[in-house]
């Protein structure tokens, strides 16, 4: 279960457009950064994506991902041209398609690859939505499937789309927004698919074409319910508009470590039921995702675009750090993948997330506030790197002193923690990640 939300110009401190978003995955599904530069392919050249192989464009543009490390396509991006995109699971009425399709993740890849622009980015998803279907395995260890959700913004606008099947409605951003796992458009969509009113009609989703409701007549009920949609949602809403014209990259961030009207002894392991927008998996058959990378685009007025990526989970446990087409993501390691491995930077920083989690409420305030002054510094160091070097130098830079910085706080929390894993059900669980992952625990 993901959120995603953006801000425009109107909303911001300073002008820009913000997106951010939470990769929430599979605890166990290790999540990787990558920039694939542009390129050039030959007349009939073919594509293969995650299932499905489809014709390939002539150019394709410059990308920075964010993805599952068994995905082609990607949880969240962007690309050269300052569009980003962020996807969320929708659960809806439609049955899934036999054969195998373009996953979500694929469609997002493919609109950044192809799109100068937001609405262009639209054109493309919904294009290839319609000549290929969508649909295929999307859980790591699991047969998930499901429809998808996009926020897509640049400099100028963004729109959010939502898809059942291979039909779909989009609608143009005003001023903030918000989407998680579940259809948000009602009667309000500018553009739809040719056939989105008149199939729900035909299969008695909805009364009459005049009462249509996209959300109400897809919408899947028990899937729906349980991703616990509604609620992160309504936060996230809630709190864009409340901060309105004064949304920046520190507000955010700060949004998606949310967890809710909390007190200083809160912690993960409290709850059974339920998600917060910074998710935490747990124990039984609802808790099954956590945020496993986090996001924030800064789509400045004069041309800079500053992503601020995590590329590890819980970000209350991570580091926002600054990235740039021009300067490129420092190397994190190899690839990771299911299994740990400590050379990678995603589960080099599960050491210190999942030590944490032993006594969330004592051990994360030991570094939670230098998180926040390092990142702090970060910004203002960002803000003034002003040329292709001078930002490599900052981000590289980011990297490593998150990392050292790791290291300390990890060897921190398990000199004060009482125990290796928290107790009851929600510690047997993380036991049972770290046995799957082969994970050494001290």
């Amino acid at each position: 279960m993901c959120d995603t939300f953006a801000a425009m110009a109107d909303a911001t401190a300073d002008g820009s457009v913000i997106l951010a978003k939470n990769s929430d995955r599979e605890p166990n599904e290790a999540h990787e950064v990558m920039l694939v530069p542009a390129a050039e392919h030959a007349d009939g050249a073919r594509l293969r994506c995650t299932y499905l192989e489809i014709p390939q464009v002539r150019r394709t543009h410059a990308v920075l991902l964010a993805k599952p490390y068994w995905i082609w396509g990607a949880e969240m991006g962007a690309n050269e041209h300052g569009v980003v995109i962020g996807n969320e699971a929708v659960f809806t009425k439609v049955p899934h398609e036999d054969a195998d399709g373009l996953v979500g993740m694929d469609l997002l890849r493919l609109g950044l690859e192809r799109a100068e622009s937001a609405e262009e980015a639209v054109q493309v998803i919904t294009s290839l939505l319609e000549a290929h279907g969508q649909g295929g395995r999307c859980g790591h260890t699991s047969d998930m499937r499901y429809d998808n959700g996009f926020l897509v913004a640049d400099p100028r606008e963004a729109w959010v789309l939502e898809t059942a099947g291979r039909e779909w409605g989009a609608q143009r951003v005003a001023t903030t927004r918000s989407i998680s796992n579940a259809i948000t458009l009602g009667r309000d969509a500018d553009l739809v698919s040719s056939g989105l009113v008149s199939r729900a009609v035909e299969r008695g989703w909805s009364r009459s074409p005049t009462q249509f409701d996209f959300g109400r007549d897809y919408s899947d009920f028990l899937y729906t319910r349980f991703s616990d949609a509604k609620a992160r949602q309504c936060r996230t809403s809630d709190r864009l508009r409340e901060q309105r014209g004064r949304i920046d990259v520190a507000s955010a961030v700060a949004l998606l470590r949310d967890h809710g009207d909390v007190g200083p002894g809160w912690s993960p392991a409290g709850r059974l039921l339920g998600q917060t927008v910074c998710a935490h998996a747990g124990s039984g058959p609802v808790r099954v995702s956590q945020s496993t990378g986090s996001w924030v685009s800064h789509l400045a007025a004069d041309g800079t675009f500053t992503h601020w990526v995590t590329a590890t989970s819980a970000p209350c446990t991570s580091v926002f750090k600054p990235v740039w087409f021009d300067g490129g993501p420092p190397s994190t390691g190899p690839q990771p993948q299911r299994r740990y491995d400590r050379s990678t930077l995603w589960w080099r920083h599960e050491d210190l997330h999942r030590a944490t989690l032993a006594d969330y409420p004592t051990l994360h305030p030991l570094y939670a506030d230098e998180i926040l002054a390092l990142e702090a510094r970060l910004r203002d160091e960002a803000a003034t790197a002003a040329t292709p070097d001078q930002r490599a130098d900052v981000s590289r830079s980011a990297f490593a002193e998150a990392a050292s910085a790791e290291e300390r706080w990890t060897a921190s929390v398990r000199a004060r923690a009482r125990r290796a894993s928290p107790p009851g059900l929600y510690g047997r669980a993380w036991r049972g990640f770290d046995r799957a992952a082969s994970r050494p625990v001290p």
